[in-house]
């Protein structure tokens, strides 16, 4: 099995926390649109015929392609792919773009999972961060596609953005949990040097929270998640049972897919591949029937890496049989006090040959998993 990204690089607005590859102008877009159509039909051959069980717009914001362009690039999928009858066909989307007319053209032509990008439903948070929607944007947009039939909605939750308290916080999980959506992924506000709020961070404009503040809007993500039925099934990622995000999950288990548009990454379990992040660029190249993208080999190391870092933040664990027989790396032998000391300090577990990080460690993820690393 494997699966699809298609990258929309184009935004109504510059978020202030966003350091992903999108644009502003619109005048580019419907020909960046035919480019990754044509990208697709270049690399059709990437899958090696494997069934596409996952398809998945993201950006950028791809609620702003027209019903015109969202059917293009689905039927050139489907037209160039072998597409399983159930796949799971994802959208990201802004709440302002969801109208009730639209919600009915994207469940026409086949998305079967909506990605909101809410963050917060506090009036000043979202201000802060620069965001086109407003709260009341946000509870209507969820309700109309609740009752234009979408059954499987994820939205995004941002923590960690300064406060007197944590009482923003608890009221944003407080309305969260009164929409009912199916799943949830909840980041910490991170600040990027490129970036509104990391220029205006470096100017003293703007203090960004202590990392206690933010580890402890964590917990309380945690406890609050658990108590309303959801399970972590990774890091930042929380589901009602069976509504695992698909496509997501088979990044962290290493499943080959395809992405094409500006900055789009691939991966055949061999190399990655990252197209390059201009848009111009991008369409020039793939006009002359050419793919502007930096191929990284990966080493047997790369892999025992790339499987420690996708494995140990999900609820699936890392196995270490795999990491053994897979990849000729031996955990246990390699850092068996270090191990211990996990153990030992509650921030992790060993059972039946497989690593799992606690509630605690998965505070200390990024570190741990550093510390674990194949040199």
């Amino acid at each position: 099995m494997s699966g699809i990204y298609l990258h929309i690089p184009f935004c109504k607005q510059a978020c202030h926390y966003c350091d992903f590859h999108f644009s502003t102008s619109m005048g580019h877009k419907e020909a960046t649109v035919q480019a990754i159509a044509r990208e697709l039909e270049v690399r059709r051959d990437y899958l090696q015929g494997q069934e596409v069980r996952t398809i998945y717009f993201g950006g950028g914001t791809p609620s702003l392609l027209t019903q015109a362009e969202l059917y293009l690039l689905l039927q050139t999928v489907r037209n160039l792919f072998m597409v399983s009858e159930e796949a799971e066909i994802t959208l990201e989307a802004n709440p302002d773009d969801l109208s009730p007319e639209k919600l009915q053209e994207l469940k026409a032509a086949g998305i079967n999972r909506l990605s909101i990008g809410l963050q917060s439903f506090h009036e000043p948070h979202l201000r802060l961060m620069n965001r086109a929607h407003n709260a009341t944007e946000s509870l209507q947009c969820v309700r109309d596609a609740q009752a234009a039939g979408f059954d499987n909605i994820t939205v995004d939750l941002i923590y960690g953005i300064p406060a007197p308290d944590h009482n923003i916080w608890l009221e944003d999980l407080k309305t969260l949990f009164s929409l009912n959506v199916q799943h949830v992924s909840c980041y910490a506000l991170t600040i990027e040097p490129d970036t509104a709020l990391g220029r205006w961070s470096k100017k003293g404009k703007f203090k960004p929270s202590e990392d206690e503040y933010t580890a402890q809007q964590f917990e309380i993500l945690l406890e609050q998640m658990k108590a309303h039925g959801f399970v972590q099934y990774e890091v930042s990622n929380f589901s009602k049972p069976g509504y695992e995000s698909r496509h997501n999950s088979n990044y962290w288990r290493g499943v080959h897919y395809l992405g094409v548009g500006p900055s789009a990454h691939s991966f055949n379990g061999n190399s990655r591949q990252y197209n390059v992040a201009n848009n111009r660029k991008y369409t020039a190249a793939i006009s002359e029937g050419n793919i502007p993208a930096e191929i990284e080999e990966l080493s047997p190391a790369d892999q025992a890496n790339d499987y420690l870092l996708t494995t140990l933040r999900t609820i699936w664990g890392c196995d270490l049989a795999v990491m053994r027989d897979r990849y000729g790396y031996n955990l246990p032998a390699e850092h068996a006090l270090y191990l211990q000391q996990l153990q030992e300090k509650g921030l992790a577990s060993v059972e039946a040959d497989v690593l799992y990080l606690t509630d605690q460690g998965k505070l200390l993820a990024d570190q741990i998993t550093l510390d674990l690393m194949v040199d």
